[in-house]
């Protein structure tokens, strides 16, 4: 009203011929007013100018990608497992995934992801964001909102836990498994993804490690195995087939792993951009090639290829190309597929025989062995001149790189195994680590949960 007021005087001064005084003042007073305007909406301008607005693409991508890591362990994980079990266990081994999944999302949105990704520490992060404090509707991660960033690490988190269920299958305390999941997840995934993803001393040394192999499936791998040795094995293991219940649940599990890796993998490049679909083409080579070797390696020792070895193989391309998933390229992740599939093969068969554990689901032969061997040929591959995308901050050459990613599985497997074992202890204090005999003859969904999968 003020700049129309002295519009309206200037134009009425000039028409009626008022002095030139008088129409100095009025065409003052409208700068003055033009002037008050513009400083009364700068503020407001600068503040809208400082809200950026997420990326769309970016945003409609992540939530995607946490929907199918979502889809991996919730049914994916949890049929692979259950059809591997025996019926009179299928119940039991659902609940395990299924409730680790719920507790670990749970535990990650109350203090993991603040000891993740807040702070600057060689090990471990801090409490800046407990509880999600400071996490808003306008706070970004990138060009996604922060939200969905929490939420899809969450599911990382959880997949984690869930995937070490298959080493102690049949054998193990319902209560147990919580408590252990509690400890092992507090004391050895959150210290283990800060020190790669989180600012931690292997990110500093320039590590690779683009969806998991070191974080997710070495560290899950060695506590499986850790916990394979201190239950012990299951009664009849050696001396009777304790085969799976139903191969066509594994096949279906397997299946749903191998779709929602699509978001593990090109999820973790954090945008809808090229190296997301680097990751993406490289998980469906890496695994598809793996599958091949695998049932070409039975076809040759064992005199046929099988349904369990095709499941099996794929999840072991799967884990090997997770580490070099963004870095390395078609042609390497074909090479890794390739090498993974045979390694995996023997990690089931001899290296089971020689480590003499009963790793129910081959826990550690597909996920310890395929991610020891998948992180450090990310070190081969991630080489320019064999089509990768570089190395890591500080690595000149393959030669360094190598080294690098040779220290991150040792220190992951010292780091999971000595948690691990705290975490079995600790459980097995508090409510013992196994049933008793009679209730594993029973089987775990009557005496632990009193329900069964079946009605013959």
């Amino acid at each position: 009203m003020k700049r129309l007021f002295a519009l309206l005087s200037l134009l009425g001064a000039v028409s009626l011929g008022t002095p030139a005084w008088a129409q100095e003042d009025a065409a003052t007073e409208l700068v003055v007013s033009e002037t008050a305007a513009v400083a009364e909406t700068a503020p407001a301008a600068e503040q809208k100018a400082a809200v950026t607005p997420p990326d769309s693409g970016d945003t409609s991508w992540m939530l995607t990608s946490t929907m199918l890591v979502i889809l991996m362990t919730i049914p994916g994980l949890a049929l692979f497992y259950g059809g591997l079990a025996r019926s009179k266990n299928m119940l039991s081994v659902l609940m395990h995934v299924f409730i680790i999944f719920c507790l670990t999302t749970l535990l990650w949105c109350l203090y993991g992801y603040s000891l993740v990704f807040s702070g600057e520490g060689a090990i471990i992060g801090n409490l800046e964001k407990l509880f999600l404090d400071g996490v808003t509707i306008t706070s970004l991660n990138g060009a996604m909102p922060e939200y969905v960033w929490v939420a899809f690490q969450a599911t990382f988190a959880a997949i984690t836990t869930a995937l070490i269920v298959g080493a102690f299958a049949e054998r193990i305390r319902f209560s147990a498994v919580v408590i252990f999941a509690t400890l092992w997840y507090t004391f050895s995934y959150v210290p283990m993804a800060h020190i790669v993803w989180g600012g931690g001393f292997l990110g500093a040394d320039g590590a690779l490690d683009f969806a998991g192999g070191t974080v997710v499936h070495i560290n899950a791998g060695i506590a499986g195995l850790v916990g394979a040795y201190l239950l012990g094995k299951r009664i009849g293991f050696g001396r009777e087939a304790l085969t799976p219940h139903s191969l066509t649940l594994t096949m279906v599990g397997a299946s749903l792993l191998w779709v929602g890796w699509f978001g593990f993998n090109a999820g973790s490049a954090a945008a809808a951009n090229g190296q997301a679909g680097l990751a993406f083409v490289n998980t469906i080579l890496a695994t598809a090639t793996a599958t091949l070797a695998w049932i070409t390696g039975e076809a040759i020792f064992k005199g046929h290829p099988s349904s369990l070895g095709a499941a099996s193989g794929a999840v072991a391309g799967l884990v090997a190309v997770t580490p070099a998933a963004g870095y390395v390229g078609p042609m390497g992740s074909i090479i890794i597929g390739l090498a993974a599939g045979f390694v995996c093969l023997w990690g089931v068969n001899g290296l089971k025989r020689m480590l003499g554990a009963d790793d129910a689901f081959d826990v550690f032969g597909v996920h310890g062995v395929g991610g020891i061997l998948g992180a450090i040929l990310t070190g081969v591959f991630a080489a320019p001149d064999l089509g990768g995308q570089g190395f890591g901050d500080g690595n000149a050459d393959m030669a360094a790189q190598v080294f690098v990613q040779v220290k991150s599985v040792g220190v992951t497997i010292l780091w999971s195994g000595v948690v691990a074992f705290i975490a079995y202890k600790i459980a097995d204090i508090f409510v013992g680590l196994r049933v008793p005999e009679e209730e594993e003859r029973q089987g775990l969904d009557i005496s632990s949960h009193g329900e069964t999968a079946y009605h013959f």
